[in-house]
Formats: C-alpha cells, structure tokens, sequence
C-alpha cells in the first residue's frame, strides 16, 4: 500500500493511504503534545486538554461534534501519550470533508470555556482518584519513577491532584498554543478517499495552523536507572514480578524489531523459552509476558509475571536463569524462524483496519520516520541468530534490569 506524503507551509505534515475496498475511512490527527511536553508546574496538562478538546470549539457548542460525526455514521476517540497524543474519527469515506471539517474545528479552535473547565477538572480528578486505587495501575507509576527518574517519562499522563488543582484556563490555553503549531502536528486519512484529497486537506483549517518558533519538544535522553525493589501494594491479589529495561528510542526500529524477535522468542505462545518453562513445565506462575515501551527518548522492555507468593523466589530465580542463558547460548533455527513467523504475523494483523494504517502512517509521519507500511516485514530478514545474540539478547541482561516485586500489603 503505497503512502502519499507532503507537507503545507507552515510545517504540518499530511500522510494519506488510499484503501479503495474499504468500507470506512479513519482520520487521524496526531500532535508532539504528550506529557513530555509539560513543564514541572504543568504535570497532567496534556491529558486534561484532551478532555476539554471536546467541550467545544469556537464554531461547535459543548457536545455538537459528538452528535454531528454520529449523524454522518462515525465514531471519534483520543488518547494522550508520553510523547504525543492523538484524536481520530471513523466515518463512511463519503464524509470526509465534512468530518474533517469538524474534526479541526474542534482541535484548533477549542474555547475552552471557565465553567466547562472547572465541571471537567473534576472528572479528571475522579479518574486520577480511580487510577491510584488500582494494584497494577500503582505497580507501574513506582517502577517508572524508579527507573526513569527524573526525566519526564516517570511522570504519570494523568498528573497528580495537587498538579492538576492548580492548573487555570489560561494556562491550558497557552499550552494548547504552544504546542499544536505546524510542525508539531500531521493529519494521516486511511481508507477510500476522493481523488482531490489533496486539495481538501491543503484548503482545510490545517492551512491555519501557526508555525513554531522553537520546537515545544524537550528533546532529552531517558537515562535508565538499574535497581531491585520490594513494594506492598494495598489490594494486590498475589504477588508480582516486573522487570524492566532500557529499549533504543523509537527512532532506532531496527533494533526494536529486534527486541520485539527476542521477546517472542521468550514469552509468546505455550511453546516459548519462559512460558514452556515457568507456566507449563513448573506450573509456578499463572501469566508471564514481555512487552515493549516504545518511546522518542529511550523507551523500556517490560516484562510481568504473575503468580503465588509461594512461587515469587523460584520464579525470580528460574527467569533470571533463562535470561542468562540466552546471553550465553545462541537461539535455535526452529525457534528463530517461530518467532519471526509470529512477529511477520502481527505486522500483517496490525495493517487490516483503516484506523490502524492511520495511526500507524500518522505516528510515522509525525516524527520523521518515513518508510513502507511492509518495511519492518523485509527488515525481519536481517536478525539471524549470531545478531540477535550480539546486539539485542544483553538487552534481556538481568544484571541491568530494574526488578520491582510486588505483595500484598498486609492487613492491620
């Protein structure tokens, strides 16, 4: 699938992938407007407007966009991130223009209104209330302050009550003008389009968008900081084991495809290293799995097990052997080519629907990353088992992990 990529005047970047069986189509709008871009007495900002976003814009009243992009027959979401954030709707490729009409009115040109901005801080708190009283939601806020600190990454997206008590309107207005400039933004359209989509998107108010002056990006490497831990977490069910450990930034994919060989290699599927082990052969841990943080400034390789309190030393031990044996020893053939089978899989799988192409072009497109939606399948090719054991398994080190156990916190 062949992607089409420019960019107007002012910096915006503009991807579209033409998918002409499609019976829908996803606009994606993508910002360098996650958490990353806040500052120490802004902590929470970035999320918080992702809410107020669709309170209403100069031209749509509190809840109108909702009921028009409903009206065309689509649906609309948002997620805020570290690095970025993102907000797309899904609708019948008839309406594009119009949804992508709405879609910009509602991101540019958000009013940002008092009243709505003091009902909404309170939902937001409620959230942050209900995130910090889950067991697994606690377990990894203590392990990225621990291994990321002090780098913005070991902040939670949400903030904190008192961080997000003190933000004020206007400041949430100046961040929203500060950080959605040109080259901070991209629209990425996945699925059957009109031949002038070009046009469209060139007349549309992305036309509008401010340039920067200075990148609002904080551009700062994420040390990774090595440690072992023991927490009592309140409510915890069972014990838990979460090793982490420092990952390439996003840029360099090559060595994340790597990394994502390796950690199928360990833990996907009942005949992998660990799960065939731990979970099959010793039946001392109910779930085990490896997945990666993919992140601009250094990201992290996270792997969690769950299992019985009885269990947590032998398991501990028992994984710590594996990893050190995979150092040593190089992977077989048959293994190798399984894991490159199921990651060649999840590649495909991960390109089925307009809304995935979307992020994923959009994603790309946003932080340079211009490459063929397929490149990362020919790619698999350059991992044998001698580069893999050279360059991605001391990755797996245990020696450099952050390992955070967790148990229940007893009852007084």
């Amino acid at each position: 699938m062949k992607l089409n990529h420019w960019q107007l005047s002012n910096g915006t970047k503009c991807v579209v992938a033409e998918m002409e069986n499609s019976t829908l189509t996803c606009i994606d709008f993508w910002c360098k407007g996650g958490s990353n871009c806040e500052s120490k007495d802004e902590e929470g900002m970035a999320h918080f407007l992702e809410h107020m976003i669709f309170k209403g814009s100069k031209n749509l009243c509190e809840g109108e966009f909702d009921l028009r992009i409903e009206s065309l027959g689509g649906s609309s979401n948002a997620a805020t991130g570290l690095d970025d954030v993102h907000y797309y709707v899904l609708i019948p490729s008839e309406n594009i223009e119009e949804a992508l009409t709405l879609l910009l009115d509602l991101l540019l040109f958000p009013q940002i209104e008092q009243d709505s901005f003091e009902i909404e801080k309170q939902v937001v708190l409620e959230e942050i209330a209900q995130t910090i009283d889950q067991p697994d939601e606690i377990i990894y806020m203590k392990l990225f302050q621990e291994c990321c600190s002090p780098h913005r990454y070991s902040k939670p997206i949400l903030g904190d009550k008192k961080s997000v008590e003190n933000i004020n309107a206007e400041q949430m207005k100046l961040f929203h003008r500060n950080n959605y400039v040109g080259e901070n933004c991209t629209i990425a359209i996945a699925g059957k389009v009109p031949a002038n989509i070009q046009y469209i998107i060139n007349n549309s108010q992305l036309k509008e968008l401010e340039s920067a002056n200075v990148s609002s990006f904080l551009n700062k490497k994420n040390v990774f900081k090595p440690g072992y831990k023991k927490e009592s977490i309140p409510r915890l069910e069972g014990g838990r084991i979460i090793k982490a450990w420092s990952l390439p930034p996003a840029k360099d994919q090559i060595l994340i495809l790597g990394a994502e060989i390796v950690a199928t290699l360990l833990c996907e599927g009942r005949s992998s290293i660990m799960i065939k082990r731990l979970r099959e052969e010793l039946r001392i841990v109910e779930s085990i799995e490896i997945d990666l943080q993919i992140l601009e400034e250094g990201g992290l390789i996270l792997l969690e097990v769950c299992c019985s309190l009885k269990n947590i030393q032998t398991a501990e031990i028992e994984i710590n052997n594996i990893l050190n044996d995979s150092i040593q020893k190089e992977f077989s053939i048959k293994d190798i080519e399984r894991a490159k089978k199921l990651v060649t899989n999840n590649i495909y799988f991960g390109l089925e629907l307009s809304t995935q192409i979307a992020s994923i072009s959009g994603n790309q497109a946003l932080w340079g990353r211009h490459q063929p939606l397929l490149a990362p399948i020919k790619d698999i090719s350059y991992w044998t088992s001698e580069r893999l054991n050279k360059n991605i398994c001391p990755l797996f080190d245990p020696k450099t992990s952050y390992t955070l156990i967790a148990e229940p916190k007893k009852q007084i």
